[in-house]
Parts: C-alpha cells; sequence; structure tokens
C-alpha cells in the first residue's frame, strides 16, 4: 500500500445541502481541491472520496463530496482527516521538499553527532522549524545553507549544523 499524506481536516458542516468545512494543511489552501481521491476513515472505516465541488472560504476551503448530501452527514464528518497517496504529489523542485518527506528522517550533526529524528515541522513566518525527537527535544530552524546543510532523502538523512549540546 502506498504511503498516505494527511492534506487537511474537515472541521464542520457548512450549509443545508452536506458541504463540508476544510482545514487544508497545503499551501494555498485550495490545492487540497485538486488531490485525489481523497482517503478519509470516520470510526474504523476507510474509504475513499471524490471531490464534487469546491472552492476557499475565507481561509477554509469549503467542498461538496459525493455521497455526503445532508448536513447531519456532512457533521458526522467533523474531525476527520484527510488524506492523499504520497504519489499524488508532483516531484518538488530542486531544493524544495514536502514536509511528509522529511518526518522520519535522522538528523546527525555535521560531526556525525545523532540528535533524533524529525518528529514534524513548525510554520513561523520567518522561517520552518524541524521539531527532533532524540534523547532530548530540539527545535531547529529549517534554513538551508546556514543550519541545515543536506537532505539526503534516499539515505534517510538530514544533516545540521548545530551544537549538540544545544
Amino acid at each position: 500500500m502506498s504511503r498516505r499524506v494527511v492534506v487537511g481536516e474537515i472541521v464542520g458542516a457548512y450549509g443545508v445541502l452536506g458541504w463540508v468545512k476544510i482545514k487544508s494543511f497545503t499551501d494555498p489552501a485550495a490545492n487540497i481541491l485538486g488531490y485525489g481521491p481523497w482517503i478519509i476513515e470516520p470510526g474504523n472505516e476507510s474509504r475513499t472520496i471524490r471531490v464534487i465541488h469546491g472552492r476557499t472560504q475565507g481561509v477554509l476551503v469549503v467542498a461538496s463530496l459525493e455521497g455526503v448530501e445532508s448536513r447531519d452527514q456532512a457533521r458526522a464528518l467533523k474531525g476527520v482527516q484527510i488524506a492523499v497517496p504520497r504519489a499524488c504529489f508532483p516531484k518538488p523542485s530542486h531544493g524544495k521538499f514536502y514536509w511528509a518527506d522529511l518526518v522520519g528522517l535522522e538528523v546527525l550533526t555535521t560531526m556525525g553527532h545523532p540528535l533524533g529524528k524529525i518528529n514534524g515541522l513548525l510554520e513561523t513566518g520567518a522561517n520552518d522549524v524541524l521539531e527532533v525527537k532524540g534523547a532530548r527535544d530540539r527545535l531547529i530552524p529549517f534554513v538551508m545553507g546556514e543550519f541545515v546543510k543536506e537532505v539526503n532523502l534516499d539515505e534517510g538523512r538530514l544533516v545540521v549544523d548545530w551544537d549538540p549540546d544545544f
């Protein structure tokens, strides 16, 4: 089975015709509408669902989903995450990376000292920050060249210029 990437979450119902409100994790937010089919897991079942119509509505995205025709059906999906197969994403340009590809990479200093694994990333406005979980938790700015020296997805590692005692 191909790897899935969470691209958003249904946060509520929109209107009375079964549309849903979505918090998109894509940038820009409307990109979520271009990936599909969506994989959702309401309750313990996993199912694919197709977007019929969608648009941005303020900071959220609203969408009409196949088989969701009432406000009650839409409301029942609140809190459900939306995933797509990783293969849905186009190859990033040189020097660019999808966050989903960085999560799980081993982080080493330039001297080979292991710091842990990337658990997630934070968007701060100025630059993204790596959340590294190891013997202790660290926050390392994702600044290529200055702190991040190498990203090797094939070998599953990221090399940083970082003091292991910091």
